[in-house]
């Protein structure tokens, strides 16, 4: 069976816009207020799924959500027009009119969960929509998410779909961006990798003091029941709360996984050893651990260069190939680990690709939160629904649509523009046909 990886990257919404919403998240909160353009973030990002197809990786794309979420602020007690909804979010409560606009869904790393069908005891594979109740902007994506899931990965003999875990503190779920699964190769059975910032029932109480943890042991356990992974298959590690309080606020933030190697901060994990030893004993493959450790790279680098956030990819000759953003060759410590720590080391990364995501960094996203690894057979990559996997026709068409739609200067000031909302309507409308996706959004199903 041949098993390959494909990366669904999201597509920038026409929203997208600098509001500092994400607290814990210091490349967002620094970053507050500044005037963002949507074209070239949504460029960014296809131009960077574009590069990874021309070197051969498979590489798919999902859709943005619907922005601004008007059905969100009716909800909560706003009435009348669409423009007066807006209007008077917008002058009572703008913190609210920010976070129903916000762009968020790009960061796909966040959509959910996956098992691929080799670790799977029925032989699907399984999703779990993240439930994000972390954050409101966030906690608003999960039932579009699961439309859209379900529309692409709709074939029920290939795929399983589970409910969203319930939105509390307990349950607290974050997706793929506190998961990282290891294998000798995509096809072979693996470990799972849950990381977990807190444990909402018990536990010792070390936790993070400045930041909040946003996943639970409880919500990673939870998931891994969903998709029906034995304890042979699973190991649960706590992230470092020093990590988590420097900014860290997902695992991936410090820790990437591929294959066989865990590329990972000394403070990624509360129990470092614990956790390598905890690998090695379940994986059928010799763990590869690459470790970075605090006197090369420091942690305030780690976070403002999003090394770790980086995308480790498998080339046919068994070497890997990182793909970084370009704010690691702004810092000196960072780039000179790349070169003379990684590279140079005794492990299969060879080759190291710079990336120019700016748009999305600024707001806390890099290469790895912009996507969302499946790993799918030859027949679950045939099954699939929708017009997803990236090609150069598909491509040209995002590209223009793009070049159509977005605006290329969007400040937090203008999301209260009732025209903003309707172009961001007429985009997703043309942009469902041009996927073949269906009736995914809210405007859609009325």
């Amino acid at each position: 069976m041949t098993v390959r990886e494909v990366n669904f990257d999201g597509l920038v919404g026409p929203t997208h816009n600098y509001s500092g919403l994400a607290h814990g998240n210091v490349a967002s909160m620094s970053h507050e207020g500044l005037v963002a353009n949507p074209r070239e973030a949504a460029l960014q990002g296809l131009e960077k799924m574009k590069s990874l197809m021309d070197a051969g990786y498979a590489q798919g794309v999902l859709p943005p959500q619907q922005r601004p979420d008007l059905g969100a602020l009716r909800a909560l007690g706003f009435s009348g027009s669409d423009a007066e909804v807006l209007a008077r979010a917008a002058g009572e409560a703008p913190q609210l009119l920010r976070a129903v606009c916000s762009a968020s869904s790009m960061w796909t790393a966040n959509a959910g969960t996956v098992t691929p069908s080799v670790d799977a005891a029925d032989g699907r594979v399984h999703f779990t929509p993240a439930n994000l109740q972390s954050s409101f902007h966030r906690y608003l994506e999960p039932a579009t998410t699961a439309r859209v899931l379900g529309a692409i990965f709709r074939d029920e003999a290939h795929f399983a779909h589970h409910p969203v875990l319930p939105a509390t503190p307990a349950f607290s779920d974050e997706g793929a961006a506190n998961h990282t699964r290891l294998a000798g190769e995509h096809g072979a059975p693996g470990v799972h990798l849950y990381v977990y910032g807190r444990q909402a029932f018990g536990g010792d109480g070390v936790e993070p003091r400045r930041f909040p943890a946003r996943q639970t042991l409880e919500a990673s356990q939870a998931v891994a029941r969903q998709h029906g992974l034995a304890a042979a298959q699973t190991v649960f590690a706590q992230q470092h709360p020093a990590a988590i309080d420097a900014g860290v606020f997902h695992n991936d933030v410090i820790a990437v996984g591929n294959g066989p190697v865990l590329l990972y901060h000394e403070m990624a994990f509360r129990d470092e050893q614990g956790t390598l030893e905890a690998l090695r004993e379940k994986m059928a493959t010799p763990l590869i651990p690459v470790r970075v450790p605090v006197e090369a790279v420091s942690l305030d680098d780690a976070v403002a260069s999003y090394l770790f956030n980086s995308q480790l990819l498998s080339n046919p000759d068994g070497t890997m190939t990182l793909v970084v953003p370009g704010e690691c060759q702004e810092r000196e410590a960072v780039w000179r680990c790349l070169q003379d720590h990684l590279l140079a080391g005794h492990n299969p990364i060879a080759e190291v690709v710079v990336k120019d995501v700016k748009q999305s960094m600024r707001n806390g996203g890099g290469p790895a939160c912009l996507r969302l690894r499946v790993a799918l057979s030859a027949a679950e990559r045939a099954a699939l629904s929708g017009r997803v996997l990236l090609d150069e026709a598909l491509y040209a068409e995002l590209t223009a649509w793009v070049e159509r739609h977005y605006r290329d200067r969007l400040a937090p000031a203008d999301l209260a523009d009732p025209q903003l909302a309707t172009e961001t309507l007429t985009a997703l409308d043309e942009l469902t046909g041009l996927l073949e996706l269906g009736s995914v959004y809210p405007f859609q199903r009325c």
